[in-house]
């Protein structure tokens, strides 16, 4: 069997995404140009030193041994590549999508594309972002008219998970025409086990959208579902587990103290924003899903103030420990974690937040107020503290430890066992 070709691709952005698919594009025999506009970072892979949990120092180590991983901030390190992969961060700012990075990044490689170019962009878009606002910056930027191939392929990595990465998750592929959607399955096929191909390049925006919307629409509505079951009296762990042994049309969701991540909290408002711009119509489900979710950690917080009244402890100067910050188990990763939210609004009310999360080192980024203490050493925290507050379920917590200490606790993911001093969402 032949071996497939060997390329030379530039890979933009060397975070979350980025890292992940110049692992794989090493592995499969490939020459990466890992590019990124953060020099601290480019200093660090060049040292060895992975900025992300998925990819870990031994495997970046391996990375730079072969001599076909360059990270770098060098434009000019850019030239002659068979292949661009742009995995940017596309944020919101003010509620609205914030292509900043991705116009950049178009920008960027727009000197360098030639007849016959790879171009991929994997950064989560609104529909028709491909084909309108991307290429339109590529053909801006370039030199002359090269005829490159433009595909999207949506990223799907989930950081901290063990059975799903880059590699076994299956890759969406489209192009702007046939040959590029040829040229990009081509490639993708020798870093995924499995490459679905799609007709449009919409039709793999739609796809990636809808993924992380159902998701969101979900979330908030065993969120909202939540509350109600509380104020009757009843335990949504318990009605969504009941409702889980129907066999069919059913599938679990669990409420939590919030959305957080680089999808969820922003992929739908990317939906909704292009449907209105397109279409000149709202996504009403989005907007409602949002504002269930979004007050989902003011929901937590008026819980832990009804919980300490309830022993006669008002919230100002009350000690609350907070255990976990990052926005889900087995990573550092704190993009849009609810626990920042909750944390600042038990400051403003005068509480006094202790923080606890085996993956945070330091001070909590941006709430200097806050004190981080070892989690080896929240147990010890929590007999002192007027109120355990769980956000993020690590397993390295030692959560018998935690409950025999604390006076009350307010778990929101259903980690520690019953008993009278714990109080579910």
């Amino acid at each position: 069997m032949t071996a497939p070709p060997q390329r030379r691709i530039a890979i933009i952005g060397q975070g979350y995404v980025g890292l992940p698919v110049a692992h794989a594009a090493v592995r499969a025999g490939h020459t990466v140009v890992g590019f990124d506009t953060d020099p601290d970072k480019i200093a660090r892979l060049g040292a060895g030193s992975s900025p992300i949990d998925d990819v870990a120092d031994p495997d970046l180590d391996h990375m730079l041994a072969t001599g076909r991983y360059r990270p770098t901030g060098d434009h000019a390190r850019l030239n002659d590549c068979d292949a661009y992969v742009v995995t940017v961060p596309t944020p919101l700012r003010d509620n609205r999508p914030d292509l900043t990075a991705v116009l950049s990044a178009a920008r960027l490689i727009a000197p360098h594309v030639r007849d016959d170019t790879l171009v991929v962009l994997e950064s989560t878009v609104a529909p028709g972002t491909t084909a309108g606002a991307f290429r339109t910056e590529i053909d801006r930027y370039a030199t002359w008219t090269p005829r490159y191939l433009l595909a999207f392929s949506p990223e799907r990595i989930d950081p901290g998970n063990p059975q799903w990465g880059f590699r076994n998750t299956p890759k969406l592929v489209a192009g702007a025409d046939l040959a590029a959607r040829d040229a990009a399955v081509s490639l993708y096929r020798t870093i995924c086990d499995t490459v679905v191909p799609c007709p449009t390049l919409e039709t793999a925006e739609l796809a990636k959208l809808l993924e992380n919307t159902y998701r969101y629409v979900n979330i908030a509505l065993v969120n909202e579902f939540g509350r109600h079951a509380h104020a009757l009296g009843a335990s949504i762990w318990d009605v969504v587990t009941a409702a889980a042994t129907k066999p069919y049309g059913f599938q679990p969701f669990w409420p939590g103290p919030g959305v957080g991540g680089h999808c969820l909290p922003v992929d739908p408002f990317y939906l909704e924003d292009g449907v209105e711009q397109r279409l000149g119509r709202g996504f009403d489900f989005i907007h409602a899903a949002g504002q269930i979710n979004n007050g989902q950690p003011d929901y937590v917080v008026q819980r832990a103030v009804r919980l300490l009244n309830d022993r006669r402890r008002p919230v100002n100067g009350s000690t609350v420990l907070v255990l976990g910050y990052s926005y889900k188990v087995g990573t550092a990763d704190i993009r849009e974690t609810p626990a920042a939210k909750i944390v600042r609004l038990l400051l403003d009310l005068g509480a006094q937040v202790t923080v606890s999360d085996p993956h945070l080192a330091g001070a909590v980024p941006g709430i200097p107020a806050a004190k981080v203490i070892d989690h080896r050493d929240a147990a010890r925290a929590a007999t002192d503290a007027d109120l355990v507050l769980l956000t993020t379920a690590h397993p390295e917590f030692d959560y018998d430890a935690l409950a025999e200490a604390a006076s009350t606790v307010l778990d929101t993911r259903n980690r520690f066992r019953p008993r009278h001093t714990v109080h579910q969402l």
